[in-house]
């Protein structure tokens, strides 16, 4: 059986090592395995390509995308920020303080930590170089801010891990709320301190009339906010259906109160929103594939003996589970490394008594770090395109964060009460 464990990861690995996309070496593995190793007939593949994805819970993947995009061109991202520099654009580093509180407030609503890049680092860094920063600096903040995007409220990871694992995606959305407000605050120490020590601009101190003016601009799209906790908690609707509200609420605001956007230009936004639903949908799609003929042979229960009876105990697991999961983001975007992971790891997790929405928490901090190193860090790229600097400069420029974010990997892995006190005072675990 060893053996057959040993053949997968070989293909696998094989195959990525040629330069093909993970998602298509995913699919060739299991094809692979299949044709030559197995008596499965080969259509069981074609039924499982459909079928994989056809969990109810899989549509909030599209919706958050489109939501996520309707708020990225409708002017809520703007607001937050104007909101977040009147509070704290006085203190020492203030516009970047500023970018890092309104990526966690962007993250609330949004759900992907690539849009949130997008949408406040495209307005906060140009900001940012004009008054004075260095835009190593700049960029460095919102790099690392932007991937609280995953970590908040909803996010596209934890629907995928949900998915993978059977685990209440509601009780995983709420969960991520203290971990990230935990995280932002950590962030803005870090800035905080290097801006001071190295002397970066301040703003002058805004009025209370300013700040509510600010907040009130900002109102519409923090609302979505109790939309989505208030709709959850309450049982008037389910975290997918609470992906599809965030999509129409989103497009009602953008269009229609903020202005930002012109519905001429909604054809545009759903016609992107489809394409990278799509490319997302077929990574699932072949990691799904994946995770059947792993379940086939057996593999997750036989690598959960294996990890058991090296008997490393609670502590010991979940630090082999972070370095395996951090090595895991120097080759493979997240999507995949949760689809191939979780069904190995979580069994384990189970079985030494942890909570599986802890252990959800615990892979998506994982998932942060992985956003924000080379050799497949999406955030780097997007704030390369934005910044126009190097990947070489952006690593170097990025390591302060870096090393906050790995502190914070450390609590949130041996603190379980940070992820879980929340859902379980709200009842939905």
């Amino acid at each position: 059986m060893v053996g057959k464990v040993g053949i997968v990861f070989a293909l696998l690995i094989a195959l990525m090592l040629t330069g093909i996309p993970v998602s298509i070496a995913l699919g060739l593995t299991v094809l692979m395995f299949m044709y030559l190793l197995t008596q499965v007939p080969i259509e069981a593949v074609a039924l499982k390509l459909f079928t994989g994805i056809e969990k109810f819970e899989i549509m909030a993947i599209p919706f958050f995308i489109l939501a996520g995009n309707f708020l990225t061109h409708g002017g809520v991202a703007k607001r937050m920020i104007n909101f977040a520099t009147s509070m704290v654009g006085h203190w020492h580093g203030g516009l970047a303080l500023a970018g890092i509180i309104s990526c966690a407030m962007f993250a609330l609503v949004c759900g992907s930590s690539v849009a949130t890049v997008v949408a406040i680092g495209s307005i906060i860094l140009p900001a940012m170089v004009k008054q004075g920063y260095p835009k190593q600096f700049g960029a460095g903040v919102i790099i690392t801010a932007g991937s609280l995007g995953i970590l908040m409220l909803p996010s596209i990871p934890k629907v995928i891990y949900a998915i993978s694992t059977n685990t209440s995606i509601g009780a995983l959305f709420v969960a991520g709320l203290f971990p990230g407000m935990l995280l932002t605050a950590m962030l803005c120490t870090t800035t905080w301190f290097l801006a001071k020590k190295n002397g970066y601009p301040r703003m002058k101190k805004a009025t209370w009339g300013e700040r509510w003016k600010a907040f009130r601009e900002s109102i519409w799209g923090l609302l979505l906010v109790v939309i989505i906790i208030g709709g959850i908690y309450s049982g008037i609707f389910t975290a997918t259906e609470a992906a599809a509200m965030s999509a129409v609420y989103a497009f009602l605001i953008s269009v229609f109160v903020y202005k930002d956007m012109k519905i001429s230009n909604t054809p545009k936004v759903l016609v992107n929103s489809a394409a990278l639903s799509a490319m997302l949908l077929y990574i699932i799609t072949n990691a799904v594939l994946f995770s059947f003929l792993m379940a086939h042979e057996n593999i997750p229960q036989m690598m959960a003996d294996w990890i058991l009876g090296k008997e490393l105990g609670r502590a010991g697991f979940l630090f082999f589970t972070n370095i395996l999961l951090l090595l895991a983001g120097n080759v493979m975007e997240p999507s995949s490394i949760i689809l191939v992971m979780a069904p190995i790891l979580h069994p384990a997790a189970i079985r030494l008594g942890i909570d599986s929405v802890h252990f959800g928490i615990l892979i998506d901090a994982n998932m942060e770090v992985g956003l924000c190193h080379p050799p497949v860090g999406l955030n780097l790229y997007v704030a390369s395109g934005i910044s126009k600097m190097s990947i070489t400069e952006l690593t170097v420029a990025v390591m302060p964060w870096l090393c906050t974010m790995l502190v914070f990997l450390v609590i949130v892995t041996y603190w379980p009460g940070l992820s879980l006190w929340l859902p379980r005072a709200m009842g939905m675990m």
